[in-house]
């Protein structure tokens, strides 16, 4: 469960990634390589998987001082994911 709620999180939050696309052809019995295409992509953030995560809490019944504190941690949560997406740029 936590795996399928990180990869909601992912892209919830937005992400990028890299494609690599390689031909091939043969020459005298060997594979060489003839074209290499590397791509990347920003994937924007989802609206619709922000709010399957929302919606998995009852905020309603939490008290003020517990939403305050489950916003700090999302803040923080958001930030360390867009520094880490930073860094593996």
């Amino acid at each position: 469960m936590d795996k399928l709620r990180e990869a909601i999180l992912k892209v919830a939050l937005g992400f990028s990634l890299e494609e690599v696309t390689e031909e091939y052809d043969m020459k005298d019995g060997s594979l060489r390589l003839i074209k290499r295409k590397e791509t990347k992509k920003d994937v924007p953030p989802d609206l619709k998987a922000a709010k399957l995560l929302i919606d998995e809490r009852d905020y309603a019944s939490l008290t003020d001082d517990e939403l305050e504190r489950e916003k700090q941690r999302l803040l923080r949560e958001l930030l360390e994911n867009q520094e880490h997406e930073r860094e593996e740029s």
